[in-house]
């Protein structure tokens, strides 16, 4: 007499699905962190903008008066301004980081010192770069001006002068931020495919072309991250102006972060609203280069 063979136990609910859903369990803190300190401020930001606040009382609405006032204010044009400055010229720092990187990746005598005097900007506080480069363009006994005496120029008061300011503090922000590029073009050299290396030679690339050819595609994430990094802390540029300048002179050296904090939060009484809506440019701006380079690297990933 043949036994009868049981039904096979039905799994519950949590083991079929248990891998589909153990790594939204593990991303799931993150997640929450994220939606509760980066997007409900964001949505915060912009209700704000929209109202009349000292930050204490009851807001007011007023709709979008506060982005009418944007548009015929002149230190928002001169903030604007600045940060495109700034966006072009710190994005030099990619270039020159990846050439240290290649430089610092050779084998030679004391690369470890080397490696040390150029990962050091990278790991002191902005704060110090901004005193460091305050007393070294100072005119009375700053280093650069006597540099320059030794080829007979003049003082040159850079942090005074409205045509240079903007320039001399990106030139104090690129120090720190070169040595950021350089970091993440050192990890991502340690990841260059040695194979292709050794294919490229034998297809006689050497020099410019087997750097363009072969080590720069291999670069391509590491690019990306120094390209949104840089980005980002050209646009939120805030540190490095209240230390040297704060905002002078005449305001020629504000930013849109700063002139947000001014009247926010300084000199102007307080205007939650007004620096709120200019919170809000400054968000569209960076949310526009960021989403290009998302979309660049998505296209890229579905071409493969």
């Amino acid at each position: 007499m043949s036994q009868m063979t049981a039904p096979p136990a039905r799994r519950s609910w949590w083991r079929r699905n248990q891998i589909a859903i153990t790594p939204w369990l593990f991303l799931a803190p993150g997640i929450l962190f994220f939606a509760v300190y980066v997007i409900l401020p964001i949505f915060q930001s912009i209700g704000i903008s929209t109202t009349q606040w000292d930050g204490l009382g009851e807001p007011v609405s007023v709709g979008l008066r506060n982005y009418e006032e944007l548009y015929y204010d002149p230190a928002f044009y001169v903030s604007l301004r600045n940060n495109l400055i700034w966006l072009v010229l710190y994005l030099l720092a990619i270039p020159a980081g990846l050439f240290i990187a290649l430089f610092l990746n050779q084998t030679v005598t004391g690369i470890r010192i080397y490696k040390s005097l150029f990962f050091f900007p990278f790991v002191i506080s902005q704060v110090v770069v901004g005193l460091v480069f305050t007393w070294f363009y100072d005119p009375a006994f700053g280093l650069l001006n006597v540099m320059l005496g030794w080829f007979g120029a003049g003082p040159v008061n850079v942090l005074g002068d409205p045509n240079y300011v903007t320039y001399g503090i990106i030139a104090a922000g690129l120090w720190p931020q070169t040595a950021y590029c350089m970091i993440l073009y050192l990890t991502g050299l340690n990841a260059v495919n040695p194979e292709l290396i050794e294919a490229g030679r034998l297809d006689n690339a050497k020099g410019w072309r087997m750097l363009w050819h072969v080590v720069l595609p291999q670069l391509k994430p590491a690019t990306f991250i120094a390209f949104v990094v840089t980005i980002i802390g050209a646009l939120r540029s805030f540190d490095l102006i209240s230390i040297m300048t704060n905002g002078g002179p005449f305001g020629e050296s504000r930013v849109l972060s700063f002139y947000m904090f001014e009247v926010a939060l300084s000199e102007y009484g307080f205007r939650m609203g007004y620096g709120a809506a200019i919170a809000v440019v400054l968000f569209l701006i960076m949310l526009c280069f960021i989403s290009y380079f998302l979309w660049s690297m998505y296209r890229e990933e579905r071409q493969r």
